[in-house]
């Protein structure tokens, strides 16, 4: 690619020679011609509104996604289009808020918040996350930095993948293992195979007591069926996604039992905005060179 004229949402990347950077200080996205971007970063966390923008950028030869999912980018490719994920980007962030998530719900910090807001001091017993088998589904960067992050506590963790790589278990022998698990952390793509994945007869098979946590997409569990499990008390659940999302006012989820709901921020923290820089400067010196991106992950 010799000439890359590029959109990010940040306007002092370090850029080589051969690229010209615009973002929203010199080129708004409405109302600006965008025919000639070549190279576009939709912003961050800026969803269907920041993708559809892709339709105005006929000569668009990149479209670099900010987040290592990118289910929502395939509807968008087109051919002469590829799409590169985030990968590694967001290892950290979202790695750490598994296991906050899942280390609140199980010492009851949903409860004692609840309790000091009516200012109760209200002693309870709640379960440890020491001591628990903990299954984490889908075992690429982020799952692996999930079991590093895990590896400070006296736990015992079974990664499940696809291919069954790094030292993890084939997600086909997951329901062999899935009854003897205290926790289960979902971090694995949205695709036709793992949409509904936890439906109501994978989830009764989890063992009572247990936390089922997804920092990955919503539609991964059947949103209904976890209702239900959390309401009869037998399942807990901390999510960070949900299905729908954003969740709409009065829907179920809202006041279940045995829910920790974050409006996913898995990603969105500190951590992000050096790794994304880091990502998109090195993504736009490959191109400047003439070399093969990074976390291509389709082409249209």
């Amino acid at each position: 690619m010799s000439k890359v004229i590029a959109w990010t949402q940040w306007s002092d990347l370090t850029i080589p020679d051969g690229v010209t950077l615009h973002s929203s200080n010199d080129r708004p996205l409405e109302g600006s011609d965008l025919s000639d971007i070549t190279f576009y970063v939709p912003s961050y966390m800026g969803g269907k509104t920041a993708l559809d923008f892709v339709n105005k950028m006929p000569n668009l030869k990149v479209l670099q996604m900010p987040n290592a999912g990118y289910d929502d980018a395939l509807a968008y490719l087109r051919p002469g289009l590829t799409l590169c994920n985030a990968s590694g980007v967001h290892d950290a962030s979202t790695a750490e808020l598994a296991v906050g998530l899942a280390l609140a719900s199980r010492r009851g910090f949903p409860f004692f918040m609840q309790e000091q807001i009516k200012g109760n001091w209200n002693h309870q017993r709640f379960a440890s996350l020491s001591d628990s088998k903990i299954g984490i589904i889908g075992f690429g960067s982020i799952g692996q930095q999930v079991a590093k992050n895990l590896s400070g506590f006296e736990v015992e963790v079974r990664g499940f993948s696809k291919s069954g790589r790094d030292g993890s278990t084939k997600i086909d022998d997951l329901d062999k293992y899935l009854p003897e698990l205290d926790i289960v952390i979902l971090i694995l793509p949205l695709n036709a195979e793992s949409k509904h994945m936890f439906n109501a007869q994978r989830l009764a098979k989890m063992k009572d007591g247990a936390l089922i946590v997804n920092v990955a997409r919503g539609p991964i569990i059947e949103t209904d069926a976890l209702v239900k499990e959390l309401n009869s008390g037998r399942l807990f659940a901390a999510l960070d996604v949900t299905d729908p999302e954003p969740l709409p006012a009065g829907h179920p989820l809202w006041s279940a039992k045995n829910l920790l709901l974050v409006p996913h921020v898995g990603g969105n923290s500190t951590a992000f905005e050096p790794r994304g820089r880091k990502l998109v400067e090195s993504q736009l010196a490959l191109l400047a060179a003439g070399k093969e991106l990074k976390n291509i992950v389709a082409q249209g």
